[in-house]
């Protein structure tokens, strides 16, 4: 029986990030999920093409000074998940995952869901800065562009 989409993402992100087996990386979850909606609603997306789940994106809003420390490797992603006050004024977003099933890439939708996350949440917060982790040439390439598009600078983790 083939897969459903939903559990072709789950083993996507599983391929990707292989989470389970870095302890310094978040593990999502339903309790993650919860705190990532309490964070800000948008900091969680997806794009269902009426059989599932094709796309997710995860994004968390932080403070800068957490930011900074997360690029300068002094916190792990999970510790940056963690430190995260709730209830306060973000300048900082973390482009913290973008996955799209195989044959839905190159449309433009994991952008779309994006750009749209960041511009609801910048009307709550005042961000002034993107960053990320990048693992994969995709998702450089992917937080360059959405740099552009937003005009804030780019800030990247070196590994």
């Amino acid at each position: 029986m083939a897969l459903s989409n939903l559990e072709r993402m789950i083993q996507l992100a599983d391929e990707v990030f292989a989470t389970k087996n870095d302890p310094d990386q978040l593990n999502v979850d339903q309790d993650v999920l919860e705190r990532l909606l309490m964070i800000h609603p948008s900091s969680v997306s997806e794009y269902d093409d009426g059989k599932g789940p094709v796309a997710w994106i995860l994004l968390i809003p932080t403070t800068l000074e957490l930011m900074y420390r997360f690029i300068e490797n002094e916190i792990s992603e999970k510790e940056l998940f963690e430190l995260t006050p709730l209830q306060v004024k973000y300048q900082a977003l973390y482009l913290c995952s973008a996955l799209v099933l195989k044959e839905y890439r190159r449309k433009g939708i994991a952008k779309q869901l994006s750009l749209q996350a960041i511009e609801n949440i910048r009307r709550d917060h005042p961000l002034t800065a993107l960053f990320v982790w990048a693992f994969s040439k995709e998702g450089d390439l992917g937080s360059e562009t959405l740099s552009a598009l937003t005009s804030l600078p780019l800030f990247k983790r070196a590994d």
